[in-house]
């Protein structure tokens, strides 16, 4: 079968789209894009169910039905060939007849990796992979992070007024981008798994950290608060909504000694020197704390004891649950500790142009301040807002 370059990079652009509509919906699965081409023109297409199955190609394939034969597959992740809750996506490709499977990447799951593509090769489909690949794994960030490093893609986002500030120290929440950034957070919001801040900006800002854009109600995040030792307000909006949304408060792992650094937490001049820090503002007494896990648990809340500032162990521990992907969005603190530990893969800089002045909280962070290893990948302009965005180099 002969197609031009052009062509399959065409149909995979457009499998790529698709796979964008469940982000974050199918669970532990991969959200994946399939098109089905023949003569020119598209007789499948679908993306992996919300949930996880079924699976792109076998909705596509059904779609598709008798026209499948002879037509080109084109699928943004290789074809599973295990048997799990469903057989594997490879032999439907194989038994609807398909002449020709294009993938974009490759899949690292053990149980696949290269399996699926040869036995499409055994059955003398032609197989080409790598179409598109780097726009391929982007859509599957979170998927390929998980599977190899056992842990959630991370991606930091801050909003920097025009001097290079977060916030105002003793004002909460402080409008430093237009409504048009902050309908786009809704998108990314409800394109992540999780969404993460520390105990001082869910107390000083008492957000409620869902998606609120019209029609993407139920695509809100997990929530997920550092909270050492369990200071999240009981009256606050992540508490009051914690069984309609999941709400984690990550609280210290040893409960026995008091104080912050019986935690392995900074210490208390340290905590201090930093506004929206996210301190615990009261020592870690276990009997105290207990009790206060007791109520929030009493409230939906689920506490995960796990040292809340060593993200090379929280990381897995999310990812056990299921979480693939995960948004830091603050504050300056958390922020910090995320770079620091060098377990941020995509930075989101959203610009405004208004000045914050006296009592500004700095970012930590600007474009001219990268960490090493981190190139810009492309602008996007929200009304008077600039967004740059930023992605670990391979």
């Amino acid at each position: 079968m002969t197609t031009s370059r052009a062509e399959d990079e065409r149909f995979m652009a457009s499998a790529i789209r698709l796979s964008h509509w469940h982000t974050g919906l199918t669970s532990t699965n991969p959200s994946v894009g399939c098109v089905i081409v023949k003569d020119g023109a598209v007789v499948g297409r679908a993306v992996t169910a919300l949930g996880g199955r079924p699976h792109a190609e076998t909705q596509a394939l059904a779609q598709a039905g008798e026209l499948a034969r002879g037509a080109t597959a084109y699928v943004t992740l290789e074809p599973c060939s295990h048997h799990g809750k469903t057989p594997p996506c490879a032999d439907a490709l194989i038994a609807y007849g398909v002449a020709r499977v294009v993938a974009s990447v490759t899949d690292p799951d053990v149980r696949v990796s290269g399996r699926g593509l040869a036995m499409l090769r055994d059955a003398g489909i032609e197989v080409e992979t790598g179409i598109l690949e780097a726009d391929g794994r982007r859509s599957l960030a979170g998927y390929l992070m998980r599977q190899t490093s056992k842990r959630p893609y991370v991606t930091l986002k801050l909003a920097i007024s025009s001097d290079g500030m977060i916030g105002r120290r003793g004002e909460g929440q402080v409008a430093i981008t237009g409504p048009a950034s902050r309908a786009q957070v809704q998108v990314l919001r409800a394109e992540t798994d999780a969404i993460l801040v520390g105990i001082g900006t869910a107390i000083a800002d008492d957000p409620e950290l869902t998606v609120r854009t019209p029609g993407l109600e139920d695509r809100s995040p997990i929530r997920i608060v550092l909270d050492p030792v369990l200071n999240l307000p009981v009256a606050g909006k992540l508490v009051q909504t914690a069984r309609k949304v999941p709400v984690i408060a990550v609280a210290g792992e040893d409960l026995s000694l008091t104080g912050p650094d019986a935690q392995g937490l900074p210490q208390s001049g340290e905590i201090a020197a930093s506004a929206k820090a996210d301190p615990p503002s009261r020592s870690a007494d276990a009997e105290d704390v207990r009790s206060r896990q007791t109520v929030l648990e009493s409230a939906g809340v689920e506490v995960l004891h796990c040292n809340p500032y060593h993200p090379e162990v929280l990381l897995p521990a999310l990812a056990s649950r299921g979480i693939s992907s995960l948004l830091v969005e603050g504050g300056a603190r958390t922020a910090r500790t995320f770079l620091d530990t060098g377990f941020v893969d995509r930075i989101l800089l959203f610009r405004g142009p208004k000045a914050i002045g006296e009592g500004g909280i700095e970012s930590p962070l600007s474009n001219n301040d990268m960490p090493t290893g981190f190139v810009h990948v492309g602008t996007s302009f929200y009304g008077d807002d600039r967004c740059d965005e930023f992605e670990r180099g391979s």
